[in-house]
């Protein structure tokens, strides 16, 4: 997916990145694969412990790969005097710093507001954390787990009968990196086209996931009503819902325009139903859910999830399958759209991975290369911000690289 011949939009914008695991070199990935010079920093010898995690293939997470794919890795301790003096160095010619530890943790370092600003006026700083830069809780220490449950996502997962569950991926931890990569993207915009110099950006993992969370707070404040847990179907919404075929698969269908369920009663065999004033609104149909769900079933379990598809795409009906890895990659809409995407790596030789999200017509993004070694780019960043080959050596036996 080389677009060597093209110039990327974050061409020249380097990044450096503070961070572990997922939200911030989550938003420097997207970064990195529209151009951004990105410099991941992590501790000698240990590293991002996201390289073991989860799936191990030798030894290193298959996630790391992916999450770390396009950025140069350099290994510096940031705590010591020397290698404070190599972050100072690497910032100063540099436009972006992302980092998620507890706020306040890089200052203890040395690399306070004022140090930064001082260093390099033209500076973006983004802080990703649990609770955000301020207020009482801000010193907690926050995982994405515990964003979802403050913002409001896990306790409507689930089923009303039983405890709120998680949503199956690291949702707090990645909708913070974006909201991370859209304050960065405004920032240099205000600051290259504005004139208007660094800044900070604050997102905190409890807000990020609080913005997502639709009329849940004026559906309370003026009528009292705190949403619950639905299960499978969309609540106030008639309907959406899965639905279990005939070959024992699940179905997800969303017939809840006004136009599409008329459609679907004339799919099921239901003229008898079309233009009936219980139906004809959504606000009608949610008093009616229980027929319409019952009905709906009735006719799914009587065919495979094939004729379902195949009926109701046919008729424009909003319907699919519940997709898996497996299903993902050998499916034909993925591969049109290279969202699937075979590269080489020199541990992994020949490996699948997702393509680019989004897509730009004239400056695409670009997958490089996956996860580097540790290590990998020690003396190519280090000899570019002035340090030579003996100084090198000399920090790596005394542990700082």
């Amino acid at each position: 997916m080389s677009q060597n011949n093209k110039k990327l939009p974050l061409s020249g914008i380097r990044v450096v990145e503070l961070g572990n695991l997922i939200a911030g070199p989550f938003c420097t990935k997207i970064l990195a694969e529209f151009g951004a010079e990105v410099i991941k920093i992590e501790l000698p010898k240990v590293g991002d412990p996201l390289r073991n995690w989860r799936i191990l293939h030798n030894g290193t997470s298959l996630w790391w790969y992916v999450q770390s794919r396009n950025k140069k890795c350099l290994t510096l301790d940031v705590r010591t005097p020397e290698g404070l003096e190599v972050i100072k160095k690497l910032l100063k010619e540099s436009d972006v710093l992302v980092e998620n530890f507890r706020p306040g943790t890089i200052a203890k370092w040395g690399l306070t507001p004022e140090v930064l600003e001082a260093l390099n006026p033209n500076l973006i700083v983004s802080h990703i954390s649990g609770y955000g830069q301020n207020g009482p809780y801000s010193d907690r220490p926050g995982f994405g787990s515990i964003g979802e449950a403050m913002g409001g996502l896990r306790y409507i997962t689930g089923y009303p009968d039983r405890p709120p569950v998680r949503v199956g991926i690291s949702i707090g931890d990645s909708v913070a990196a974006l909201y991370s990569v859209i304050g960065i993207l405004l920032a240099l915009y205000y600051r290259d086209v504005k004139d208007g110099g660094g800044q900070e950006i604050d997102v905190a993992l409890y807000e990020a996931v609080f913005s997502l969370m639709e009329g849940m707070i004026p559906e309370y404040d003026k009528k009292g009503v705190i949403r619950e847990r639905t299960g499978s179907s969309f609540p106030g919404i008639v309907p959406t819902n899965t639905y279990q075929t005939k070959d024992g698969k699940y179905l997800v269908l969303a017939a809840n325009s006004d136009n599409i369920f008329q459609r679907l009663l004339k799919v099921m065999g239901r003229e008898d139903l079309v233009g009936d004033e219980r139906f004809l609104t959504n606000e009608n149909r949610v008093k009616n859910q229980d027929f319409i769900e019952s009905m709906i079933e009735a006719w799914v379990q009587e065919r495979t999830l094939d004729e379902c598809l195949k009926v109701l795409n046919d008729h424009a009906i909003p319907a699919g399958r519940i997709y898996n890895a497996e299903d993902i990659i050998h499916d034909p809409h993925y591969r049109a759209r290279d969202m699937i995407v075979e590269m080489e790596n020199e541990a992994l030789g020949t490996v699948k991975v997702p393509g680019i999200v989004p897509k730009l017509s004239r400056t695409p993004g670009e997958l490089k290369w996956l996860g580097p070694k540790i290590g990998e780019h020690n003396l190519e960043v280090l000899k570019a911000i002035g340090l030579s080959e003996e100084q090198i050596n000399q920090m790596k036996e005394r542990g700082v690289i």
